[in-house]
């Protein structure tokens, strides 16, 4: 006889279930979901997650695709010159908090990791600018690690309107994911829901009647019926 589970283990369960089933339709929607940043190594990607704070992935690649080619180093970086780098990056918004973020995190980089980026999430969250979802990023996409899971403003808004959480913090929002997904889909999840908000999970006009998810989505037939 089946062991029976307490209400909010049940509850837990029944929402694991729903969960792999949405990755899985997402999965056969968008078959190599990754990071949309240009990089062609782990400072790249750092750099690139670093600009793209309220800032679109479109446009960080456009500014990172003549930045990448004079800054190469950590210590390229480090010893920059404040007011050329600000004009660089400016187009990505907050120019002026990216880069002394940028100079710190590589100054940071030379004095502890010889220049190099580490691959752990407690080395990385000690370098200046660099929180949990940055780190994830470049833990996930570059290096292949599953400590966490990716929440920008499109992983926010879609895992609040699947039912993963009710929680509008970050950090509380990754551990409900974290506790909902397989650890296998950590890395895959927060590229998957990215996608999948831009395409279709829109923020003003979600498009519900064609989504993928709509019989798996507790939010879609309230915004159906508001349509």
């Amino acid at each position: 006889m089946a062991k029976k589970l307490k209400p909010g283990k049940r509850s837990l369960h029944n929402l694991q279930i729903r969960a792999k089933a949405i990755i899985k339709k997402l999965k056969r929607e968008y078959p190599e979901a990754t990071t949309a940043l240009n990089h062609s190594n782990p400072l790249e990607l750092l750099i690139g997650t670093i600009l793209s704070a309220q800032c679109t992935d479109k446009r960080v690649n456009m500014v990172t695709e003549e930045l990448f080619k004079k800054y190469r180093t950590a210590n390229d970086y480090a010893n920059a010159n404040r007011g050329e780098l600000e004009q660089e990056i400016r187009s990505t918004g907050f120019y002026k908090a990216k880069t002394r973020n940028i100079i710190n995190c590589c100054k940071a980089l030379l004095e502890k990791f010889d220049g190099k980026v580490p691959d752990t999430m407690e080395e990385l969250t000690q370098l200046p600018g660099v929180g949990r979802k940055t780190a994830n990023v470049v833990l996930g996409n570059y290096f292949g690690k599953a400590e966490g899971v990716v929440v920008d403003t499109h992983v926010h808004r879609l895992s609040q309107r699947l039912g993963f959480t009710k929680h509008d913090s970050p950090e509380k929002i990754e551990q409900d994911l974290m506790n909902v997904i397989p650890r296998t889909d950590w890395i895959a999840i927060g590229n998957l829901l990215i996608l999948h908000g831009r395409k279709t999970c829109q923020a003003r006009k979600p498009k519900c009647p064609e989504c993928s998810l709509n019989e798996l989505c507790p939010s879609a037939e309230q915004f159906m019926k508001s349509m």
